[in-house]
């Protein structure tokens, strides 16, 4: 008798054994990696947003900007200088899987990229990175087929990327420090409507389109650090220089 309720036991605990194993899903490793991406807590200061695209294709339209088709037009515009390159140097490098075909930007785009990432460094002694530049439509396109979030390629609110005036900064191996500065950074270009900026979560980047009043805004900028360099210095060499009365010969000089 003892037997057969030990038999009678064991038989119930496996089958209650494979009912759980039956019962638990098989979790692939990526949901518990997009599992642990949902719940990081996530309220950029630039979030993205449709008014945001508008705000962006607006000022290609001011500007009389193409979107750019396919390569042929890429090349057209570099060889014409209204793009420019993106050379890496001490406070700037490069994505290197980015295409050198597209480490191209407008003018006063680099210019904005010269000017944060020389203070980045000086603030940080590192460097940013870029890891997006101009792109065409037909490589817009073909983002699309792999990232559903991406702007599209035509209409009002296509990525501002076909025009070329806008750079995505990498976000992603920021410290909590490092993203703040770059949001102190970009608030008063934003409020002065010289970039718009978006946080990208999907790719942990900036995306950033420099107006091109940001050249004028550049020159306003150097001009008065120039003459408050000047004040300064006129104020410095004057500092400690004593007042001498003039000697009995020197007044006779001087008449």
């Amino acid at each position: 008798m003892t037997t057969r309720k030990s038999a009678i036991l064991l038989l119930v605990t496996l089958a209650v054994s494979c009912q759980a194993f039956a019962v638990r899903p098989m979790v692939s490793p990526r949901y518990h990696r997009m599992h642990r991406i949902r719940r990081i807590p996530w309220n950029p200061v630039f979030k993205p947003s449709h008014e945001s695209l508008l705000l962006q294709n607006a000022e290609i339209n001011r500007l009389n900007l193409p979107r750019i088709r396919d390569d042929k037009q890429l090349q057209a515009l570099i060889a014409s200088e209204d793009l420019v390159a993106i050379v890496p140097d001490q406070t700037l490098r490069i994505q290197p899987s980015l295409d050198p075909a597209r480490r191209f930007c407008r003018p006063w785009t680099l210019d904005f990229l010269e000017d944060i990432s020389e203070a980045y460094y000086k603030e940080f002694h590192d460097q940013i990175q870029v890891n997006s530049a101009v792109r065409t439509v037909l490589v817009q396109k073909k983002l699309r087929r792999h990232n559903r979030n991406a702007a599209p390629e035509t209409g009002e609110t296509a990525s501002s990327h076909l025009a070329g005036l806008t750079v995505d900064l990498q976000r992603r191996g920021m410290s909590k420090a490092q993203v703040k500065w770059m949001e102190e950074y970009l608030r008063p270009l934003k409020e002065m409507g010289l970039i718009e900026p978006e946080e990208e979560r999907r790719h942990w980047c900036f995306h950033i389109m420099v107006a091109g009043s940001y050249d004028d805004y550049r020159q306003m900028r150097m001009l008065a650090t120039q003459q408050d360099s000047s004040a300064a210095l006129l104020e410095i060499t004057s500092i400690g220089l004593p007042t001498v009365a003039p000697t009995t010969q020197q007044s006779a000089l001087g008449q």
